[in-house]
């Protein structure tokens, strides 16, 4: 079923139309000219339009040009009884989809509206894939034969057999991302689109537009009509992650989507439906955030039907091997290297370290060993350096205080990541899978911090003085 057009000055063709269309189940709005049919096409209501060449006020190729003027790409089958070469061609290079013949018979009509029905959807699909935040990349593995990795298969398996929505937790670094296209990749909807939503990568009012779209003109910047994640991933699975990170208002707005499975365009009264399969991610403690009126008890309970938690790495560091040699087999492939071995030394030395940063960490660790090994085995003393607490955040780490370790550990890993993308504070906490705000708050916490610590230190210099 699909939301047809029909623009046409004469009322015995667009009702013969109206009957044929509305047979084939389609939903029909019929038009006299194309100035009265842009004002409601130009907002992407309508799937296909169906626009006769010649009329009065506005003639079909007009309506073309201003219909693509105002950034809606809606496939437009033209309608004439003057065809020739040079009329097709003209409305083909404005942007129309095909054109019929007058007269024609309802198969036809039927056979070409199927046709932009088909070419709209490959259109949005490729165009979802082009602007998704996150890069779901081809050919990761869930990497790892341990037992904790056996149970976590299995259990993905369950999952994916249900629509119903599932909530990945897990520390950072441990590839819930991953985790979530393997339940897409093994559900029945493995053959729609996956989108990801990074929800801790943008301000409350742009992951409002991100997921639901908006209307050309609601907010500054909103030049053209854009269609939210919800209706792009429509019959496939939306990820959304670090969902912790959303504002409470938006929380409510995502639950009435999960609940009922409508939703409002930014800047429209029209209710919009999509059958997506929702899946979450956090590396928060969500019932503790509840708790603290951080998230909606509603929401949470919503979206954690099916809980999965991802183990970290040091529960399952029997998998070192196997995943030490895929980072390094990647790692050297794309150079066209030989690949080095492991010594037992160096997995010994992998064992014993606790990878805070967990399989990123270990994926890190083995490109920058793949890069500087000499030789065709990586020997514990080339790792070692790497495997102290703090050694790989910083090369002058500040001495630890007491009872404030953890917190000191942070703060060294925030500055170097911070160093390593030049004070950009968006990929640093993209990096360090933490929200913006959380960092920037971190960040000022210490600004203030060091500003009381001068200040203290000068008050006490006036002292000795």
């Amino acid at each position: 079923m699909a939301n047809v057009a029909v623009i046409d000055d004469k009322e015995i063709l667009r009702e013969s139309l109206h009957a044929a269309l509305t047979r084939e189940d389609h939903s029909v709005s019929a038009f006299e000219d194309g100035a009265e049919a842009l004002r409601t096409a130009r907002d992407g209501r309508f799937d296909v339009v169906l626009a006769d060449l010649k009329m009065p006020r506005m003639d079909g190729l007009s309506f073309i040009r201003e219909l693509r003027a105002a950034g809606c790409e809606t496939p437009v089958v033209v309608m004439t009884a003057y065809a020739t070469v040079a009329t097709a061609v003209e409305a083909m290079k404005l942007g129309a989809f095909d054109y019929i013949q007058k007269p024609f018979d309802a198969d036809a009509v039927a056979v070409v509206i199927e046709r932009a029905i088909e070419h709209a959807r490959l259109r949005q699909e490729n165009e979802a894939l082009r602007t998704s935040v996150e890069d779901l990349r081809a050919g990761r593995q869930l990497v790892g034969s341990s037992r904790a990795m056996s149970s976590l298969r299995e259990e993905l398996d369950r999952v994916a057999s249900s629509p119903a929505t599932a909530l990945i937790a897990g520390e950072s670094g441990t590839g819930k991302e991953l985790v979530a296209s393997y339940i897409h990749a093994a559900s029945q909807r493995s053959g729609r689109l996956m989108l990801c939503l990074n929800c801790a990568a943008l301000s409350a009012n742009l992951l409002e537009s991100e997921l639901f779209g908006h209307e050309r003109g609601s907010f500054t910047g909103a030049d053209r009509t854009r269609k939210g994640r919800f209706e792009l991933a429509h019959g496939g699975t939306l990820l959304l992650d670090e969902i912790s990170e959303m504002a409470l208002g938006l929380q409510a707005k995502l639950l009435r989507v999960l609940q009922e499975g409508e939703f409002e365009r930014v800047g429209s009264s029209t209710t919009r439906r999509a059958d997506v399969r929702v899946i979450a991610t956090t590396n928060r403690d969500l019932e503790d955030w509840v708790a603290k009126k951080r998230f909606r008890q509603d929401l949470f309970y919503r979206i954690n039907v099916l809980p999965v938690r991802v183990p970290p790495l040091r529960e399952r560091t029997e998998d070192l091997p196997e995943l030490s040699d895929h980072f390094l087999t990647q790692a050297t492939a794309a150079e066209g290297r030989p690949t080095p071995k492991v010594s037992p030394s160096a997995i010994r030395a992998m064992t014993a370290y606790s990878w805070p940063g967990n399989v990123r960490e270990l994926e890190n660790l083995c490109r920058r060993a793949a890069t500087l090994c000499r030789s065709d085995t990586i020997e514990a003393s080339l790792i070692e350096p790497w495997l102290k607490p703090g050694a790989s955040v910083t090369e002058s780490v500040a001495p630890l205080r007491p009872g404030r370790m953890l917190e000191d550990l942070e703060r060294q890993l925030i500055e170097r990541t911070l160093t390593k993308f030049n004070g950009h504070r968006m990929k640093t906490a993209r990096e360090l899978g933490m929200g913006v705000r959380t960092l920037g708050m971190k960040l000022k916490q210490w600004r203030e911090e060091a500003s009381m610590s001068r200040a203290s230190m000068h008050e006490a210099a006036l002292v000795e003085a």
